[in-house]
C-alpha cells in the first residue's frame, strides 16, 4: 500500500482449467478519478453469501491449504468435475470480489458533484470492494449521515435493499403477506423489522429452537422450525392466519420450496366451498434468491396448478423499478442504525480474511457469523 493511496492491495479470487481455485492478494495502482469520479479508501466491506459465491465459487473448501507469506498469504482448493463445469464462464480469470463496502473519499475528479464528496463518509456498491482503495462515480456514493461510521454504512446496499425490493415485489404482485426462509439471518432480522412497521404478515421458517429465539426477541409474531416433527402443520397454520401466498427462499434446494407452496395450498382449501381437482385458483409464488444449498430443488406436486417458482435478484428488480428505487434508498439511510442496522461477528484484515481458520468461520454461511472485512486494518 501506497501512503497516498496511489496503490492498494486487492483481493482476488482465481479457478485454474487444472481444477484449482486460488485466492490471493495483490498490490494493484489505484485508478486516477476522471472528472466525475473519486478515490474512496474502503474502512468496510461485508462478507455477503452473494460474495461468497464468487470468493469460493464451487470449490471444495475442505480441501483448503495456505502457502505464501504472512504478507501475501494464498489459499488453495480443490474444484470437482461438476463445480469446474458449473465455473466455465470465469476459468483462469483473476476476479476482484466485495459488492458493497464504505469510506472515506480521499481524492476527486475536477466536477463540482466529485469535489463535494471530498473527505465524506460514503457507501458505495459495484464490485472490487475487498481492495484498500476503490475508483468510483460520485452519482454512485450515498453520503452518509454525519456521524456514521463506515462499518454503519458497509451494508447498507445489499441486505436491506433486497430486504425493501421482497416487500414491494410483494405490493407489485398482488399478495398481502410474505414467508422468508433462513429467515434469522441479517437480512432475515431486517425484513422482520420492516414488516412490523408496515403491519404485513410474516412467517419466518428457520432450522433451530435457536434461530427462532433470535427472532422472537425483535417480535416476530410467526416463527416455523423446519426442523420439527410439526413443521407442516405449524406453517399451514401460520399461512393461514397470515393469508401469505409470496415465499422468498434462500435455501434453494432439497424439499422446502415444495413444502411451501403444500401449505399455502392447504392454508388456501380450508376456507374452500367447493372442490376441484385442478386446486385454489390462487395463484401461490416461490422465488429462489439464495443456494444455501445447492442440492436439486424437489417438487412433490401436491399444491395445484395455479403456482410458480422463480428466480430472484436484487440487481435485475433495482432496474426493473427505475427511478423508484431512490425511495427504497432513501429509507435506507434514514433507517440506517434501527431497521437496518447489521451485526458482526469479527472485523478482519484482507490478510486476516484468508487464514484457513476464519475461512473455515464464515465459509460455513452460518447464521450469526457475518463477518466484516477492513481492508486498512492495521
Amino acid at each position: 500500500m501506497s501512503a497516498d493511496g496511489n496503490s492498494g492491495l486487492q483481493l482476488r479470487s482465481l479457478i485454474k482449467k487444472s481444477g484449482e481455485l486460488e485466492i490471493s492478494l495483490v498490490n494493484v495502482p489505484t485508478k486516477e478519478p476522471s472528472a466525475d469520479e473519486v478515490v474512496v479508501r474502503i474502512e468496510a466491506t461485508p462478507i455477503n453469501p452473494s460474495d461468497l459465491g464468487l470468493l469460493t465459487g464451487a470449490a471444495d473448501m475442505t480441501t483448503a491449504k495456505a502457502s505464501g507469506t504472512r504478507d501475501a498469504p494464498v489459499i488453495t482448493a480443490k474444484v470437482g468435475e461438476a463445480g469446474m463445469r458449473a465455473m466455465a464462464g470465469r476459468l483462469d480469470e483473476s476476479m476482484p470480489v466485495g459488492n458493497e463496502g464504505a469510506g472515506v473519499v480521499i481524492r476527486t475528479g475536477s466536477s463540482q458533484a466529485a469535489k463535494a464528496l471530498m473527505g465524506k463518509t460514503v457507501a458505495i456498491i459495484g464490485g472490487a470492494m475487498y481492495a484498500q482503495y476503490r475508483t468510483i462515480a460520485a452519482a454512485d456514493c450515498l453520503v452518509l449521515p454525519e456521524g456514521t461510521t463506515p462499518a454503519e454504512g458497509a451494508s447498507c446496499f445489499v441486505n436491506p435493499l433486497t430486504s425493501l425490493g421482497m416487500v414491494e415485489t410483494m405490493r407489485r404482485e398482488g399478495h398481502k403477506a410474505l414467508v422468508h426462509t433462513a429467515a434469522a439471518s441479517n437480512l432475515g432480522q431486517m425484513l422482520n423489522k420492516i414488516c412490523l412497521k408496515d403491519d404485513i404478515g410474516l412467517v419466518n421458517i428457520v432450522r433451530s429452537p435457536q434461530q427462532a429465539e433470535i427472532l422472537r426477541k425483535i417480535g416476530a409474531k410467526y416463527v416455523v422450525d423446519s426442523a420439527s416433527p410439526t413443521f407442516m402443520a405449524d406453517l399451514t397454520n401460520a399461512l393461514s392466519e397470515t393469508g401469505a401466498t409470496l415465499a422468498f427462499d434462500a435455501i434453494g434446494g432439497g424439499r422446502l420450496a415444495g413444502q411451501i407452496l403444500t401449505c399455502m395450498e392447504a392454508a388456501i382449501g380450508r376456507n374452500a366451498k367447493v372442490y376441484s381437482r385442478y386446486g385454489s385458483n390462487v395463484h401461490k409464488q416461490v422465488y429462489i434468491y439464495g443456494g444455501l444449498d445447492t442440492s436439486p430443488t424437489e417438487l412433490t406436486r401436491t399444491f395445484g396448478m395455479t403456482w410458480g417458482i422463480g428466480g430472484w435478484l436484487l440487481f435485475q428488480f433495482l432496474q426493473k423499478i427505475g427511478p423508484d428505487a431512490m425511495k427504497l434508498r432513501q429509507r435506507v439511510v434514514a433507517e440506517l442504525r434501527t431497521t437496518f442496522a447489521s451485526h458482526y461477528t469479527k472485523v478482519v484484515s484482507l490478510r486476516e480474511a484468508l487464514q484457513p481458520s476464519e475461512i473455515a468461520v464464515y465459509a460455513k454461511r452460518a447464521t450469526g457469523e457475518k463477518y466484516l472485512i477492513n481492508p486498512n486494518k492495521g
